[in-house]
């Protein structure tokens, strides 16, 4: 971690846990060093930062482009380990950097539902994970959070207190469906990206708020 990362990391443990209670588990599910993918729910602006503060490594995020054009705020993005990719989270340019980090051995956080949920309730899985996970070559470990829409939701516009739960499941090898991409038609690669999104999806949605 460079100082700025350890001081928003640091900054962002102290808010959870004092101002949100929050509780983690199987943390330890999560290598501490090489190239994974953090597949989880998305529910809230604060999904982010508690994934990636509950851990003790580094961990690279997605921030749309725009948002660099600023030089402090795009600084500060960088700094923070923040890959820019365009309004709808996909584009060759922001998969190829997707895939530079992982290859770097840096870890990163994707949401397979690619936009906050409305209700609560966790949404379909998009393709777009499926591409990143059959192109690069690393595990991928689902996670979930809860409470984060209760705590900061859409129809929230300001935080509330309300504790805060993140669980990491076991990592996920896709080493067949890999091997399948590589030979098989295009019309079933397109398969092979929903099947692996789905796939995630649904470990994602056997995790419970309490320790295994």
């Amino acid at each position: 971690m460079n100082l700025s990362y350890r001081l928003g990391w640091s900054l962002f443990r102290v808010m959870f846990a004092v101002y949100f209670r929050w509780r983690i588990f199987n943390p330890e599910r999560v290598p501490l060093t090489g190239g994974v993918i953090l597949a989880s729910n998305h529910s809230s602006f604060l999904d982010p930062p508690l994934v990636g503060s509950a851990l003790p490594r580094a961990i690279n995020y997605l921030a749309r482009e725009s948002l660099f054009r600023f030089p402090g705020i795009g600084a500060l993005l960088r700094s923070w380990n923040s890959v820019p990719v365009d309004r709808d989270g996909g584009g060759a340019s922001g998969l190829r950097e997707i895939l530079n980090r992982l290859l770097a051995g840096g870890g990163i956080i994707l949401f397979p539902e690619g936009t906050r949920t409305r209700d609560g309730k966790l949404q379909p899985a998009r393709s777009g994970i499926g591409l990143t996970v059959i192109k690069s070559d690393v595990s991928v470990v689902p996670v979930r959070t809860f409470g984060t829409f209760e705590a900061y939701g859409r129809k929230h516009k300001f935080p509330r207190p309300y504790r805060v739960i993140v669980k990491y499941g076991q990592p996920m090898r896709f080493e067949a469906l890999r091997a399948e991409a590589k030979t098989c038609p295009k019309p079933r690669l397109k398969e092979i990206y929903q099947e692996v999104a789905d796939a995630i999806m649904a470990e994602i949605a056997k995790l419970e708020p309490k320790a295994d």
